[in-house]
């Protein structure tokens, strides 16, 4: 399903544009939050098959970092541990022509457990889809990029999104800035970079 859905979408001309990294911003308010453990798995990534490889070691890698940049900021008193599964993701080639050009695009699901009680904290496991930043541009960054640098910013772009979905429910880790907010008002979150996400299949803009 995840390979169909990436050769469906990888026609796709308009993109939003999104802004650089935002690590160094101030940290927004996560309460308590602390990361404790840091745990991706990638080794069932299914891969669409006009993509650049990169290995499960490799994902597993740069999520790890991914998290530990932006949730190791906290230092609140109550250790979180957070587990990413790597589901799926296309990395542009180079190399192809203009008009068939995919997008590179990376999709994970993500969960969150309380580390004192042992406990997870979300019902279901967050299934998440991001693109590399596009703007309107039809070329694959795999003319502009190398592979190394479309997984960093995948992964960026994936936690950042993770990070946002955390802060739809404060009353996990104890935010007092913000009042618990339902899932469906959370259909447009803002900040970037610009992603999309579903509990179930992943919904492209």
């Amino acid at each position: 399903m995840l390979i169909r859905l990436f050769v469906l979408c990888a026609g796709l001309a308009t993109l939003s544009a999104c802004g650089g990294s935002d690590l160094q911003d101030p940290p927004v308010d996560m309460g308590n939050f602390r990361l404790g453990l840091n745990i991706a798995v990638a080794d069932k990534a299914e891969k669409v098959p006009i993509s650049r490889t990169a290995t499960p070691d490799e994902w597993e890698e740069a999520m790890r970092k991914a998290v530990d940049d932006r949730f190791g900021r906290y230092a609140g008193s109550r250790l979180y541990n957070i587990g990413i599964s790597v589901d799926g993701y296309a990395l542009a080639p180079p190399g192809v022509p203009v008009l068939l050009a995919p997008k590179s695009v990376l999709v994970i699901t993500a969960n969150v457990w309380d580390d004192a009680e042992q406990k997870k904290l979300n019902d279901e496991g967050r299934q998440i889809t991001v693109w590399e930043e596009g703007g309107a541009s039809v070329i694959g960054t795999g003319l502009t990029r190398g592979r190394d640098r479309q997984m960093e910013v995948l992964s960026y772009n994936a936690v950042k999104k993770v990070e946002e979905w955390f802060l739809t429910h404060p009353e996990w880790f104890d935010i007092k800035s913000a009042a618990p907010t339902s899932e469906a008002a959370q259909a447009a979150p803002p900040g970037r970079p610009a992603t999309t996400d579903t509990q179930a299949l992943p919904v492209v803009n």
